[in-house]
């Protein structure tokens, strides 16, 4: 692994990627081809938050926070801090000095494969945090690593200055370059989802908003009466 830190990295834009963070991590997974989510081990260390920012990605050695330190300097407002290890790490590499650093800056939170803590007075300040573990173990500070370098979080590889966005439903990562076009989507996509709310509001059933019905003999799904389907039972 090289130790580098990498400066002056290209962003999305910090306002798109707040539009996108409003969207939230469904519509903008599925806008995007069902592409992008980080899986379902990176869970909010509290609930009710909602983010969408850039990232500024880290690559820490496992037990050792001494990168997040460097990268607290290369953060910006709008951004999300994204934290990989080379190896696999459950210990507490971030908690609540780093986020009070962090908020100070305009961070908009933290993705971390890795462990965090101080949870309680993370969800206190207000300060997103999503991570794969939560630990109570702390950490050295004693080997390199790099920053804005790409990372690979549960198979999904991380560019700095991609769209980073998460919420209770967890994390979709969003390339920058795939950002305007993910937005427009994200909009029809809103826009169809509150045409079909009315519609099952007014009591119409996705069966045939959908066009399901007609198919369901396809998928060889028959409609019995209870009687019929007793007997059958009966005789078998």
């Amino acid at each position: 692994m090289e130790n580098v830190v990498v400066t002056g990295c290209p962003r999305a834009s910090v306002e798109d990627a707040a539009a996108l963070g409003e969207f939230g991590t469904a519509t903008v997974h599925e806008a995007q081809g069902r592409t992008g989510f980080l899986g379902p081990r990176l869970r909010p260390a509290w609930s009710g938050a909602r983010i969408g920012g850039t990232a500024v990605t880290v690559l820490c050695w496992p037990g050792d926070n001494l990168m997040i330190h460097v990268a607290v300097e290369q953060c910006r407002e709008g951004d999300v801090l994204v934290v990989a290890t080379n190896s696999p790490c459950s210990d507490g590499l971030f908690g609540e000095l780093f986020a009070t650093a962090l908020q100070r800056r305009g961070v908009r939170g933290v993705v971390l494969a890795c462990g965090v803590r101080d949870v309680a007075e993370l969800r206190e300040m207000g300060f997103p945090a999503w991570s794969t573990a939560v630990s109570a173990q702390g950490t050295v500070k004693a080997t390199a690593g790099a920053i804005n370098v790409p990372v690979v979080i549960e198979g999904q590889v991380i560019n700095p200055g991609d769209v980073i966005v998460a919420d209770d439903d967890g994390v979709v990562r969003v390339p920058q370059a795939n950002v305007p076009g993910t937005l427009e989507l994200s909009a029809a996509r809103v826009a169809k989802e509150q045409a079909a709310r009315e519609a099952f509001t007014n009591g119409e059933l996705g069966l045939d908003r959908y066009g399901l019905r007609e198919r369901l003999a396809d998928f060889g799904i028959s409609y019995v009466s209870y009687e019929d389907y007793r007997a059958t039972r009966e005789q078998s």
